[in-house]
């Protein structure tokens, strides 16, 4: 059974744009899985649903097989959720706040908190109020981790944090989860950090889901094809994503294999490309852009 089951998912800002229509997906137990998308595409949108903060239009979003609006005491018990993680109550001290957060979370795991403060070198006494905020989101991050959920919801993790500090957390993070064997739902805008932590993406657009499919199996089908010899295909061909003319000549995306690629051109009335260099996407990042266009 998926932990997240979302089924033909419509919402819509008013009686005008349309976030997403018909959205469907599922999350594996054990996978982490980040939802990507632009700005405005409806990341924190979707998992302001799946926890019940708004109403969609329509479609059926289940979390451990509960329908999200009916869910137990003991299956919301088991989701833990930040949303662009700040800590509160910065007065208190490092162990002041585990102690604190402890009497509210049954299954609390204070190892998993003071595992990573002790990645952080931060001491138990040392209060929140003089730490950065990059580690302030660190402590916010560990409170997450020791709820001891089977499920974390994490939106936009990595919002201020630096490059070391985002590191660390994704190294901290991968081996938890993996060692516990939990389920992650996660966003972030930066795109590289997450080709080290998660398995699976959802690329969104604006009002449809481009792919979804394991990262391994993204990065090596998709393909980045170049061409000096012949024009653009249509930039609407099934297929064919972010067509573009480049200083040396053209290039799109395609999941399309160059036999396919041949026949969309003839049946558009183009000559096919003599000399078509299909190429994997150095990196996620550039998957991601070619999938979903440069602006």
């Amino acid at each position: 059974m998926s932990v997240i089951s979302v089924k033909n998912l419509t919402q819509r800002y008013g009686k005008g744009r349309v976030i997403y229509e018909n959205l469907s997906f599922e999350v594996p137990k054990g996978r982490i899985l980040g939802l990507l998308g632009k700005n405005g595409t409806g990341k924190t949108t979707t998992i302001n649903i799946l926890m019940g903060f708004l109403k969609p239009q329509s479609g059926e979003c289940k979390i451990f097989g509960e329908d999200i609006t009916r869910l137990s005491p003991e299956t919301r018990s088991r989701i833990a959720l930040l949303l662009e993680g700040h800590v509160q109550y910065s007065f208190m001290t490092i162990s002041q706040i585990e102690r604190f957060y402890s009497r509210f979370y049954p299954r609390w795991n204070k190892e998993a908190y003071y595992g990573l403060m002790e990645k952080l070198k931060v001491t138990p006494d040392q209060k929140i109020s003089s730490m950065s905020n990059g580690q302030r989101s660190q402590v916010a991050l560990g409170l997450i981790l020791a709820q001891n959920a089977d499920l974390l919801v994490l939106d936009d993790f990595s919002l201020g944090l630096d490059p070391g500090y985002r590191r660390l957390f994704i190294e901290y993070l991968r081996d938890f989860v993996k060692q516990e064997g939990k389920t992650v739902f996660m966003t972030s805008h930066i795109i590289q950090d997450l080709e080290r932590l998660i398995d699976d993406c959802i690329i969104m657009d604006y009002g449809r889901i481009l792919t979804q499919m394991p990262v391994d199996e993204l990065m090596t089908t998709l393909k980045r094809c170049s061409y000096t010899d012949g024009p653009l295909p249509p930039a609407s061909a099934e297929g064919i994503f972010s067509p573009w003319h480049t200083g040396d000549g053209n290039e799109f995306y395609s999941f399309l294999s160059p036999a396919e690629i041949a026949t969309l051109f003839s049946g558009a009335g183009l000559t096919p490309p003599s000399d078509l260099k299909a190429e994997a996407p150095a990196s996620l990042e550039d998957a991601f852009i070619g999938l979903t266009g440069r602006y």
